[in-house]
């Protein structure tokens, strides 16, 4: 099933549908301010082991994001976040980077492994930030690669990504035209920034 969404002016019933899709253990497809990406709720193990098995992996070897309402649930997730760690999320989000930060012992039971760090989100985008909203915790997240493709892997027609992909979930959020280019990635856990993949984000020099 294929769901429009204005991209601008989410509807309440319609955001209210993805979070009815999402608690029954549902996997979507959904904009961001990037790339369309996969999710379902950080609650639901099953759900995060059938999202793996999309990409063809292993829970174990999918690098899982948490996509965000806002920062207010940092500390649900993550741990010794600094001050000057801190100040540059606030400074670049809502926007196009994932932040690694330490994860803290509740995550792994989540993710059904053992990793020390996570990737946290909070996408430029309203349909995204008000699905984390009403579901009133993280979406994970895995993007939406087509591993066919050698020169764009990112599709960007929601059109063509529900034809690719659609089969495989149980809901497809149109929300336009998708980016090509996927966010910054940026190595917050050992307190230094490292960026280990530039993206569509830019940090200021």
């Amino acid at each position: 099933m294929m769901l429009n969404i204005h991209p601008s002016t989410p509807s309440e019933g319609k955001i209210e549908k993805v979070i009815e899709c999402l608690k029954e253990g549902g996997i979507i497809i959904f904009p961001t301010d990037t790339i369309y990406s996969f999710g379902c709720d950080i609650n639901n193990k099953n759900a995060i082991e059938r999202l793996a098995k999309i990409r063809g992996k292993s829970d174990k070897r999918v690098n899982f994001s948490i996509i965000c309402h806002d920062l207010s649930i940092l500390s649900d997730y993550t741990t010794d976040v600094s001050q000057p760690a801190f100040k540059m999320m606030k400074k670049t989000l809502p926007g196009a980077f994932t932040y690694i930060l330490k994860s803290i012992k509740n995550v792994p039971k989540f993710f059904d492994f053992n990793k020390p760090t996570i990737g946290i989100r909070v996408p430029d985008n309203n349909i995204t930030r008000d699905i984390a909203d009403a579901l009133g915790r993280p979406l994970v997240s895995t993007s939406v690669v087509d591993e066919t493709d050698e020169v764009l892997p990112y599709i960007t027609d929601p059109e063509q990504i529900y034809q690719r992909f659609g089969h495989l979930v149980d809901l497809m959020v149109n929300g336009g035209p998708g980016d090509h280019t996927a966010s910054t990635v940026v190595d917050l856990s050992n307190g230094e920034p490292l960026v280990i993949r530039q993206g569509k984000g830019l940090l200021a020099a």
